[in-house]
């Protein structure tokens, strides 16, 4: 893959400074010290957060989450972080929250869900689900589900657990989402080698969140599997095209048509996995970055502007 022509030199210098906090061989590493190391990475890209937003820690019932809130909302996005299922904190994407904050205008609740390996699927979807709940007793009001890489996979597998229920969820925003796609063909073939992420690591982050118990054909395990995708609330699908999990989004969107559902897929040339972080540095980051503000936006208003 010519990744030289494909990728532009802001990105190469965005991969070049991950790579200082975050290196190749992260896998030699012992789990805390990944952590570590991905934590480091996101205090270096982390940005000054809008005057106008407040947050306080607090805790829906049991699992920690961060609540951001600039003026009055009347929306609420519950944010998943990425970080295969291992990694990430509340500390990790806490900018990037409080950003979908100020220019939504909606509250944000970011949720600590429990990491591999330490804990196994279902875990992680649990503790969404009980975040999810707790938003719906607490606020009583619409919800707009929004998470990059393994959080997308939460988010989704939230809408498929609770389509047909009591929950409000207005819609979702799932950013380079893996979602239990066919790792034996396209993107994951294609970009297998890409920058920032690899196929070989995706399966080892996978492995890590699996137990000898898990079906991994379990729609919340990997939605891309399931065999009904009626239903499901408004989706709107982000993705980097120089990453293994690309198709993962191209073919959820499919399927949720396929099923007369509401789903778009916006893909981005010349972005590697992880590109939020350089949303302050990377021209193309910083666009798709207000094209899922203005996604989540929308869908919290009932207002679907891809037909």
């Amino acid at each position: 893959m010519d990744y030289e022509r494909r990728i532009d030199e802001q990105t190469w210098q965005f991969i070049r400074e991950t790579g200082e906090c975050y290196p190749d061989d992260i896998d030699t590493l012992t789990i805390a010290e990944q952590r570590d190391a991905y934590e480091e990475m996101a205090r270096n890209f982390r940005a000054p957060w809008p005057v106008q937003v407040h947050c306080e820690d607090l805790d829906a019932d049991g699992v920690p989450v961060r609540q951001y809130v600039a003026g009055d909302p009347s929306r609420t996005i519950l944010y998943l972080h990425g970080g295969g299922f291992v990694l990430g904190s509340l500390d990790s994407h806490t900018d990037i929250c409080a950003e979908l904050c100020a220019q939504t205008g909606y509250r944000v609740i970011a949720a600590h869900y429990r990491l591999a390996p330490d804990h196994k699927h279902p875990a992680m979807i649990d503790d969404a689900q009980t975040v999810l709940t707790w938003i719906h007793n607490t606020y009583d009001e619409g919800v707009v589900l929004a998470g990059d890489s393994a959080g997308g996979n939460l988010c989704a597998g939230l809408a498929h657990r609770n389509r047909g229920g009591d929950l409000a969820i207005l819609g979702q925003v799932l950013i380079y989402a893996v979602l239990g796609g066919d790792t034996s063909v396209g993107s994951y073939v294609d970009h297998a080698q890409a920058p920032m992420l690899t196929t070989s690591e995706l399966k080892i982050f996978q492995d890590l969140r699996s137990s000898a118990a898990t079906d991994p054909n379990d729609p919340l395990f990997a939605p891309l599997r399931d065999t009904d995708f009626s239903d499901l609330p408004p989706t709107v699908l982000v993705s980097a095209d120089c990453d293994p999990v690309r198709d993962d989004s191209k073919h959820y969107c499919e399927q949720i048509q396929a099923a007369n559902g509401q789903a778009h897929w916006i893909n981005e040339p010349g972005l590697v996995h992880g590109y939020l972080r350089a949303r302050h540095s990377v021209r193309r980051a910083r666009e798709s970055f207000e094209r899922i503000s203005v996604a989540i936006e929308a869908l919290g208003q009932d207002i679907w502007p891809y037909d």
